[in-house]
C-alpha cells in the first residue's frame, strides 16, 4: 500500500526521521557551488529529484484514472491558464499545490520581463503516458514536475535560465535544457520551495513595514503615541520640552492649526523612548 501524499500530510507533524531526511538533503543541495551547476542535467540531478520524491512520500502515478483521483481529493491541484501563463497540449493539467504556485509566480516574473507568457507543455504525466524517450526515472508520474517551452527571444530564455538556477543553487528545485524537443524541464521540491516562499513573503512584509516607519518619521508622526491630559499652566513649548518632542510636532499629532490648549484637553504625545 502506497504511504499518503505529501499533500495530504498538511497540518501533521512528520516523522521525524522524514523530516531529518529531507532537512539533510536540502542543506546537502544548498551547498553545492554556484559555479558547478548548469542546466545540462545528469544523472546525479535525475538521483536527487528521485530521492525528493520518494523523502515527500509521492506516489508515482500509472494512469490518467489514479491522477483524475488523485486531484478529486486534492493531492493534486488544477491548473488554470491566466495572463501569465498558458498551457499548450497539457494531457492532464493537474500538478503539486508547490508546483501550482511555483508556475504562478514565475509566469508574473517571467511576463513582466520578457513581455510574453511562459508556456506550460506537460505537467502530471502518468507512466502509461510517457513519451517514449522519457527517462524511466522520471519524476513527472508524481506531479512534482513541469515543462516550460523554449522561448525564441533570446533574451527571454536567458533570463529565466538565470531564474531557474538561482532557484536551482537555492535548493529548491532541479532544472534541465532539454534539447529534442527543445524545452526546460523543472522539478520543484515541494517542502524546500514552500519554505523559500515564505521567506521571502516574510522580508517582504518586514521591508514594508520598515519603509512604512521611515515615512512616518520622516513626516514626523509617529506609531508610537501615548494620551496626555492638559495640566494648569501647560503649554505647548512645555509639553513638548517635557517629552522630546517639539511645538510643530505636536500640532501635526493632534491637528491643531494654532497653540491654544486648555485644561483637561487630551494630546497625543510621543512615548518615551
Amino acid at each position: 500500500m502506497t504511504s499518503p501524499p505529501y499533500s495530504a500530510m498538511h497540518g501533521r507533524t512528520l516523522p521525524l526521521r522524514s523530516a531529518t531526511l529531507v532537512l539533510g538533503l536540502v542543506a546537502c543541495l544548498a551547498a553545492r557551488p554556484v559555479a558547478a551547476q548548469s542546466l545540462r542535467g545528469s544523472r546525479a540531478s535525475m538521483d536527487r529529484q528521485n530521492r525528493m520524491a520518494r523523502l515527500h512520500d509521492f506516489t508515482f502515478l500509472r494512469t490518467g484514472r489514479r491522477v483524475r483521483y488523485f486531484a478529486s481529493k486534492g493531492w493534486l491541484v488544477r491548473v488554470r491558464g491566466s495572463r501569465d501563463v498558458e498551457l499548450h497540449g497539457v494531457s492532464y493539467p493537474y500538478a503539486r499545490p508547490e508546483v501550482a504556485l511555483f508556475l504562478r509566480r514565475l509566469g508574473a516574473q517571467y511576463r513582466a520581463a520578457c513581455g510574453e507568457k511562459l508556456i506550460v507543455t506537460s505537467l502530471t504525466r502518468p507512466t502509461t503516458h510517457q513519451p517514449r524517450n522519457a527517462s524511466d526515472r522520471s519524476v513527472h508520474p508524481t506531479g512534482m514536475a513541469a515543462d516550460l517551452r523554449y522561448s525564441r527571444s533570446r533574451t527571454c530564455r536567458r533570463w529565466l535560465e538565470r531564474v531557474l538556477l538561482g532557484l536551482e543553487g537555492a535548493g529548491v528545485l532541479e532544472a534541465t535544457r532539454e534539447r529534442h524537443p527543445a524545452h526546460y524541464h523543472v522539478a520543484v521540491f515541494p517542502r524546500p520551495y514552500a519554505s523559500y516562499v515564505r521567506q521571502l513573503r516574510s522580508r517582504a512584509a518586514s521591508r514594508a513595514t520598515e519603509a512604512s516607519s521611515a515615512v512616518a518619521s520622516s513626516s514626523g508622526v509617529t506609531s508610537s503615541a501615548v494620551a496626555y491630559r492638559v495640566r494648569p499652566g501647560d503649554s505647548l513649548w512645555t509639553i513638548a520640552r517635557r517629552h522630546g518632542t517639539t511645538v510643530a510636532r505636536l500640532k501635526r499629532l493632534n491637528g491643531l492649526r494654532g497653540s491654544r490648549i486648555y485644561r483637561g484637553q487630551l494630546l497625543e504625545v510621543p512615548a518615551a523612548r
